[in-house]
């Protein structure tokens, strides 16, 4: 009878943790869409304002930031807005995205204003290029230009354990960068060629917009970051400043006189912000950082 009583309890405990854990991952489910919406603002009444855009962290998708962007573009009330950069860079055409939407607005619609923040390092500088003026802290880390592709490779795992992965394919390159074979002189040569050829695609659009020479850029092109102070005596960035700095720019070049009236975007609480807090944005964090990494990317390696 012990021993039932005993079994019973751990199988409640286990039925417990189950449940448990079921909630703690439906909720999180609930609330992991959140980095994927539109920000929301109060841009309400006539006063000329200056709009905020955050761009944080790893650049894996453009659907929210450009929408959001797009949204403040068609607003009449707000004269100019100020993209926040702080970010190591991320999905090559999710920053190639954002930069044409940024472009797009500095040279149809109003003046943007890019402020770095502690980083804005290969992808985050490229959709810096787009902006009206780039403005850095002294102290900022921005540069890295390159492209860099990562591969996992498990083989030797795989065999430790025994196991095996066939595969059927319809050309040679079909399977290039699988985690279950060791990569081939051929495979490396193919991606480099694809990791080169991205790699000039963001040069073309550095000495574009900054109006550098090609063959100047290259010889610091190579990946390497830079401080502010560094970035501005090569021509990356316009000028030395803060976030305030910027504000004051942007508010110049959109014509308002005097301290202007600056919105930023406010994100409702979910209920799991409300149950989770911080855990839930180290979570997100997480998901961006090991769990949803394109293979290509515009990113300094941190």
């Amino acid at each position: 009878l012990t021993l039932m009583k005993e079994s019973t309890k751990v199988f409640l405990w286990v039925i417990g943790i189950i449940l448990g854990a079921s909630i703690v991952i439906a909720v999180i489910i609930s609330g992991s869409g959140s980095g994927s919406e539109e920000a929301e603002y109060d841009l309400s009444g006539s006063r000329a304002k200056v709009a905020v855009v955050n761009l944080t962290g790893t650049i894996m998708s453009s659907r929210a930031i450009v929408s959001t962007l797009q949204t403040l573009a068609d607003n009449r009330s707000v004269k100019a807005i100020v993209l926040r950069v702080d970010s190591p860079g991320g999905g090559v055409a999710a920053s190639q995205e954002i930069f044409e939407e940024v472009k797009s607005i500095r040279d149809s619609v109003k003046p943007i204003v890019v402020s770095m923040g502690s980083m804005a390092a290969s992808g985050g500088y490229y959709v810096s290029c787009g902006a009206t003026r780039v403005v850095a802290n002294p102290g900022t880390i921005t540069g890295s230009i390159g492209v860099i592709a990562m591969f996992p490779n498990y083989a030797k795992l795989m065999g430790k354990l025994g196991l095996e992965m066939d595969v059927i394919k319809s050309g040679k390159y079909k399977d290039s960068g699988s985690p279950f074979r060791k990569m081939s002189e051929t495979d490396k040569k193919y991606f480099q060629g694809v990791v080169d050829n991205s790699f000039e695609q963001f040069l073309d659009v550095v000495a574009k917009e900054r109006k550098l020479s090609v063959s100047n850029l290259k010889k610091y092109a190579d990946g390497r970051v830079f401080t502010g102070v560094q970035a501005l005596k090569l021509g990356l960035i316009d000028t030395l400043g803060s976030f305030e700095d910027a504000i004051s720019i942007a508010a110049k070049l959109g014509g308002i006189s005097g301290k202007p009236l600056v919105v930023e975007a406010r994100r409702p609480q979910t209920l799991a912000d409300l149950i989770f807090g911080d855990l839930l944005s180290r979570f997100h964090i997480f998901e961006k950082d090991f769990i949803e990494q394109p293979i290509l990317q515009y990113r300094f390696a941190q």
